[in-house]
């Protein structure tokens, strides 16, 4: 049923209209802060609440700001950063403990009074240069960032840093270990990441493979990718001189996801396998929704051919969101594809649904 209510409403959208109008924009802000709200209730963490889960959730309530200016969630964003002590998590050499530190650096760029960016230098600091196994290579983890979700948690955090230090040594030392991650993950062929080694196909086989004999590519994993891609490309500047590889990325990724998008307007958790679980799934959507509404908002993607496609997604993402609030078909934490159902739900899948939001409400 649901699956039919997606296609129903998917598709008379995408017929009826390429813009968005100022009543929608009003019914997607409401729906933003519902989200918002229900999350701030149900407060969620694997870890701690420093951890990646509400590093990606709270970026999105930051992009929510952004795009909408309302007090709302700052004021979020703000007791969260008191209750924290504006620490990260603390596992210095792991990105993920690096991505709570983008709502701290979002605050202190709009000068928010009372932020503490000490910790957030500290960590950087340590993180790209003090020394530790992963740095240097091991079984499993050839480099720093050894598995693709790394590309949303540290990258956007060291380049929006640099930005706000007007540092590019930041950005030369991220696009290190970028090119790293790149060079072990990004299957040029399929213009999709691999989520780590154990998926990386060793010439034309692997044992690890769908069933139906492709490769495995994880929806959200490649959403952190190319979710990660936008929020880089937003503060990197204009005139950095890597910058034409990071764009060059973006469309190549941009004109897959594209591809892939099914009927209901989003994405299965296996992008070559969407039979495995033929359902749509909130979080990977959700970053591939945001990222593509950035690209048609700031030019990079043309408009005509990727609006019908941005606008049907958030269209079935819209329908994902229950009457209170609550943001489901979110897939659980894990690293490859796995099912989700209309109850499931994270932190991170309503910061995706918030990211998607923050840019569909600026389409033209």
């Amino acid at each position: 049923m649901m699956v039919l209510v997606f296609l129903l409403l998917s598709s008379a959208y995408a017929c009826k209209t390429t813009s968005i109008s100022s009543s929608t924009n009003d019914t997607i802000k409401e729906s933003m802060v519902k989200a918002m709200k229900w999350q701030e209730a149900h407060p969620i963490h694997a870890k701690a609440p420093t951890d990646w889960t509400n590093g990606a959730y709270y970026t999105g309530v930051a992009r929510a700001h952004a795009a909408t200016q309302d007090k709302v969630y700052t004021d979020v964003l703000m007791q969260m950063g008191k209750r924290n002590a504006w620490q990260p998590w603390n596992r210095f050499y792991h990105a993920d403990d690096l991505a709570i530190c983008y709502s701290y650096i979002y605050l202190q760029s709009i000068g928010a009074k009372g932020v503490d960016l000490q910790p957030t230098d500290s960590i950087i600091q340590d993180h790209l240069f003090k020394p530790h196994e992963w740095r240097e290579g091991i079984k499993g983890k050839e480099n720093l960032w050894w598995w693709c979700d790394a590309l949303f948690m540290a990258p956007p955090v060291l380049t929006t840093y640099a930005k706000l230090k007007n540092d590019k040594s930041y950005l030369d030392e991220m696009h290190t270990y970028f090119m790293q991650t790149y060079d072990l993950l990004y299957d040029k062929k399929e213009n999709l990441f691999a989520r780590d080694s154990r998926f990386v196909w060793e010439g034309d086989s692997t044992d690890v493979k769908e069933k139906n004999g492709n490769k495995v590519f994880w929806s959200r994993g490649n959403g952190w990718v190319i979710g990660g891609l936008a929020l880089m490309l937003e503060d990197m500047p204009a005139d950095y001189q890597h910058r034409p590889f990071y764009e060059k990325l973006f469309k190549e990724m941009a004109v897959r996801i594209k591809g892939l998008q099914q009927p209901d307007g989003l994405w299965r958790t296996s992008l070559l396998s969407p039979e495995s679980f033929n359902h749509g799934e909130v979080s990977g959507s959700g970053f591939h929704t945001f990222a593509l509404a950035w690209g048609v908002n700031t030019g990079l993607l043309d408009k005509a051919e990727y609006n019908p496609v941005v606008l049907k997604a958030w269209t079935a993402l819209a329908a994902c969101q229950q009457s209170d609030g609550k943001v489901g078909w979110v897939q659980n934490i894990g690293f490859d594809p796995q099912p989700a159902t209309k109850d499931t739900w994270q932190n991170y899948g309503t910061g995706a649904f918030l990211l998607a939001a923050s840019e569909v409400l600026k389409l033209k």
